[in-house]
């Protein structure tokens, strides 16, 4: 049986997004799903405080906010009070890919869920459909089901498999579980598969930006049976020192794809450097018009402003 369930909006995921989540929860609320996120060591053990989590998901250490925790143990270090703070009946659900997550089992004395190639939820036989979703055989320690993602991105199947264990940690039931995630909906501008009028793939996934998401996103834009790809890129925000190198990393993998580079507001990426989004928009349109043989990624932090391209191409 479904329970009532209600979940952080967007990303109210901060001292104020939190206590907003909990108190707007129905009066009929059995489970909440609660974001947690961090500028710094001690900010997640402040929000558990507040929320009194009982099970607790950590999807993977990467290079997000590099220039608040100066390296990636820094992000280990912030996540890992999630776990830490978990009660001893409570579940710690675990990435058992990624060392620096799978690691935190010994950082909390509640019970440890994992899932990954090595996890107690596995996935296998994946494959895309056109729509770039996922469909996969999941092996778990409660039955086996085939499971058909709603959402984009193969990088969608670790967030599902984790998904799949903190509802049965929840007292879901499997069928229920894998079904649900055929509707789930993610918020605007990540992952959205569109098409322009002249039958373009676009990947509009300009919400975020930081190396993992980055990587992600470009594995959607290779999967794209096209002969023709364009990547529109702009700034990934808050990487301190790794701030070059993690740029010219991206830029270095487009362009040994055969990716065509739109670069926005930066020169790091290599590819064509134009100012802001308008001078994107006006360069596409010079380019265009994009077929059926065209698929185009757009990709930023925030501050850049790239759902305004992604707009554009999908309208036009």
């Amino acid at each position: 049986a479904t329970r009532p369930t209600p979940a952080s909006w967007r990303s109210f995921n901060n001292e104020l997004g939190v206590p907003l989540t909990l108190l707007n929860a129905p009066d009929d609320t059995e489970v909440t799903v609660v974001e947690m996120g961090a500028r710094g060591i001690g900010h997640i053990a402040e929000l558990c405080r507040i929320a009194t989590p009982g099970i607790g998901v950590v999807l993977a250490v990467g290079a997000a906010h590099t220039e608040r925790f100066g390296d990636l143990e820094g992000v280990a270090r912030a996540k890992g009070e999630l776990v830490e703070c978990l009660p001893s009946d409570g579940t710690a659900i675990l990435n058992a890919d990624d060392a620096r997550v799978a690691a935190m089992a010994d950082r909390t004395s509640a019970r440890v869920l994992t899932y990954g190639r090595l996890g107690d939820l596995r996935a296998e036989n994946i494959r895309l459909d056109d729509g770039l979703r996922a469909r996969f055989d999941l092996r778990s320690p409660w039955g086996d089901v085939e499971v058909a993602l709603g959402t984009a991105g193969r990088h969608a199947v670790q967030n599902a498999l984790a998904a799949i264990a903190a509802a049965m940690a929840a007292g879901g039931e499997l069928d229920a579980a894998a079904a649900a995630l055929g509707a789930a909906a993610v918020s605007p501008w990540r992952m959205e598969v569109g098409r322009g009028s002249g039958g373009a793939v676009v990947v509009n996934d300009a919400y975020n930006a930081n190396p993992m998401s980055m990587h992600a996103a470009i594995d959607a834009l290779l999967a794209v049976d096209a002969p023709r790809r364009l990547a529109v890129v702009g700034l990934m925000a808050e990487l301190g020192d790794r701030h070059h190198d993690d740029h010219a990393d991206v830029g270095r993998r487009l362009a040994e794809a055969g990716v065509e580079i739109i670069a926005v507001g930066l020169d790091l990426y290599g590819g064509t450097v134009v100012a802001d989004a308008a001078a994107a928009i006006a360069l596409l349109d010079e380019r265009g018009p994009f077929g059926p043989d065209t698929a185009i990624l757009v990709k930023a932090s925030r501050v850049a402003g790239l759902e305004q391209v992604a707009a554009h191409l999908v309208a036009s």
